[in-house]
This record gives C-alpha cells, sequence and structure tokens, in this order.
C-alpha cells in the first residue's frame, strides 16, 4: 500500500487535535485521568479560575522550565512549545465545552468513554513524536531528554508516566487531603501509555510519510 505523503506538517495538526479530543473523553469518563494529564486536572480543580485548558499551559510552562535546567540548555525556539501548549490548551477547552452535555452514566458507557480516549490520546501523542513543527512540552519534555542522555523515546515515556503518576498522588494529597481526579483509569495509563503510544507509532509508520511538505523546518531546527 502506498504510504500517504509528506505528513510532517500534517502530524502537527492532528497532534493537537487529538490529543485534545482524547483527554475530553477521559475527562468524562471519570474513572481517573491520564497520569499526564492528571496534574493540570488537579491544578483546575483546585483553582477555580483556572480551567482545564489553562491549567494545561501553566503546569507545561513549568515542565519547560525544568526542561531547559534538565538540558542546561535554553533556545528561544523551546518558547514554541508553549505556543503550542497555548493552542493545544484552547483545543482542550473547546472540546470540554461540546462535550458538556455528554455524561456517560453507566460503567460500561465510561469505561468505553475512557478505553477510546486513551486510544485517540495516544495517536495524537504519536503524531506529535513524528513531526519538525514545535512539538508540546510534555512531548518535547520526552523528546528531548530521550535525544539528550542517547535513551530510547518510548522507555523513557513509560518512565515520565510513572513518574507523573506519583506526581499527581502527592497532588491530590496536598490540595485535598484525598484521592481526587485519579482512579484505576490512571494506574491503566501508567501502565499501559507508553506501549500504546509506540505500537500506534509503528503502525503509523507503515502507512504514512512524516517527511516535511515545506522548507520551514529549517526554521524549527533547535
Amino acid at each position: 500500500m502506498k504510504k500517504i505523503q509528506k505528513f510532517g506538517e500534517w502530524a502537527y495538526v492532528c497532534g493537537n487535535i487529538f490529543v485534545a479530543i482524547g483527554v475530553g473523553m477521559i475527562t468524562k469518563a471519570d474513572l481517573g485521568m491520564s497520569m499526564v494529564a492528571a496534574p493540570a486536572y488537579l491544578i483546575s480543580l483546585k483553582v477555580n479560575f483556572l480551567t482545564f485548558g489553562m491549567a494545561e499551559y501553566v503546569f507545561q510552562g513549568f515542565l519547560l522550565l525544568v526542561f531547559c535546567i534538565v538540558v542546561r540548555k535554553f533556545s528561544w525556539k523551546y518558547l514554541l512549545s508553549f505556543i503550542t501548549a497555548l493552542i493545544y490548551g484552547g483545543f482542550l477547552d473547546l472540546v470540554l465545552l461540546i462535550m458538556e452535555n455528554i455524561n456517560p452514566v453507566t460503567y460500561l458507557s465510561r469505561a468505553t468513554f475512557f478505553a477510546g480516549g486513551m486510544l485517540i490520546a495516544g495517536t495524537g501523542i504519536a503524531f506529535f513524536f513524528h513531526t519538525y513543527l514545535p512539538l508540546g512540552v510534555y512531548e518535547l519534555f520526552v523528546k528531548g531528554i530521550s535525544e539528550h542522555y542517547n535513551i530510547n523515546t518510548s522507555k523513557f515515556k513509560i518512565v515520565y508516566d510513572y513518574s507523573s503518576c506519583v506526581l499527581a498522588l502527592a497532588m491530590t494529597f496536598l490540595f485535598f487531603g484525598k484521592i481526587q481526579g485519579i482512579g484505576w483509569g490512571t494506574v491503566i495509563s501508567a501502565l499501559i501509555n507508553g506501549i500504546l503510544i509506540g505500537c500506534i507509532s509503528k503502525i503509523l509508520e507503515k502507512y504514512i510519510d512524516f517527511s516535511p511538505a515545506t522548507n520551514w523546518y529549517k526554521f524549527f531546527r533547535v
């Protein structure tokens, strides 16, 4: 089968949309946020004037600072990742607004929403890992540190997911004194999300050529 050609720029668009839809579905399932999104979600629950999308780019701004410290490098082009975080946050709030009146009630419907959300969000992250355009800060953190220390990206993603899960647990007790926004779905995400993204990436690579359609990549080199 002939591959879809020169999809580098479209991978960025798909990444933003797919991740926003996936996280929106996981939020509606209410079975526990994915471990990566959980810290921002807990911030939005704690700080009333912050929407989930706004809390996302606040937290990603902090994560970008940590990334620069870890790799001991700063490029103004890293700030473009924060712009991606703003775009994603806007998409996420829009998705949640559209889904405002969608409330899965039965356990089966909630589990279906959660599973579908994981698959869609995982596909979005896989798209992000194949574009040269500015990654969201989460993806920049994983991909950038993996490349900096020559670590397999999928394996480091698993470590990052586990670390996010631990951070979310600490935050929920610090903020609320009890578990909130975290459930068995969070644990499942932490266990299989990195593996799922790796598998989806391999499938995408079979059918899509992620080379750029323009020469914009020269501008985005860091």
